[in-house]
């Protein structure tokens, strides 16, 4: 009965991906937002549930892929869509028409961080060098950034960045930044514990620490500075082990 434990909260983070995905078609993007870091909140309890009951699976991490690739693959792309649509009521100050803009296909062009997502996630299933870290950005953290975008415009005080995210250009550039940085050959730390060892989690419990408190201060802005600190301190990591080595 425990194996299919970790299996059934991986149908849970499915299930808010498809909840996110109804949200998100009626431009509600407050809860796509709320039910995304539901299915993220699920897709790390599945993977501890499978660890700490030994029940592992082949057809585990697939189910796994395959809920990420809607909650953390779909979603933020048809929010990419969505956002890039919605610019159409502001046409003239970017000197957009819709002809050469909404009924173009600039606003598709948001679903190129799904197909990032969707190489990203195929590629970690048969990489045997991410099984205690990461190569290149994981899907939940690229889902979080992107679904933040919408947040901060609604709720920041500082007019330049509202204005920053609003720009198309901006969102565009960002799509496609999104899928590169999901797939390029940067290795990055996990936050899975592997042990209780407080030396093996230190960097870790330092990135979680700093984490809580730029959410603190900076609520929803903080989470495309999280993503980039996570970003350089891998590469800090991964720069020093080398040169340690060495």
């Amino acid at each position: 009965m425990k194996k299919h434990i970790p299996n059934a909260i991986t149908l849970l983070n499915l299930s808010a991906g498809l909840i996110a995905l109804t949200f998100a078609f009626d431009d509600n993007l407050d809860m796509a937002f709320f039910w995304v870091c539901m299915g993220i909140f699920f897709d790390f309890w599945d993977g501890f549930a499978a660890r700490t009951l030994k029940v592992k699976s082949e057809i585990g991490l697939q189910l796994d892929s395959l809920a990420d690739m809607v909650t953390s693959g779909v979603v933020p792309g048809l929010i990419m869509y969505r956002m890039l649509a919605n610019i159409q009521e502001n046409q003239e100050i970017y000197n957009l028409t819709p002809e050469t803009f909404y009924m173009g296909l600039v606003p598709f062009l948001g679903f190129v961080i799904t197909l990032g997502a969707c190489y990203r996630l195929a590629k970690f299933n048969v990489d045997t060098r991410q099984t205690d870290s990461f190569i290149g950005l994981p899907t939940p953290a690229n889902a979080l950034f992107i679904l933040s975008i919408p947040m901060i415009t609604k709720t920041t005080d500082f007019e330049f960045i509202e204005t920053f995210y609003s720009n198309p250009y901006t969102l565009v550039v960002i799509s496609f930044f999104s899928a590169f940085i999901m797939n390029a050959n940067i290795p990055l730390f996990s936050l899975k514990s592997k042990n209780k060892a407080l030396k093996d989690n230190k960097v870790s419990l330092l990135f979680l620490g700093i984490a809580a408190v730029l959410l603190l201060l900076f609520k929803y802005e903080a989470i495309p500075l999280i993503i980039i600190f996570y970003i350089l301190l891998s590469v800090i990591i991964n720069y020093t082990s080398k040169k340690a080595v060495s």
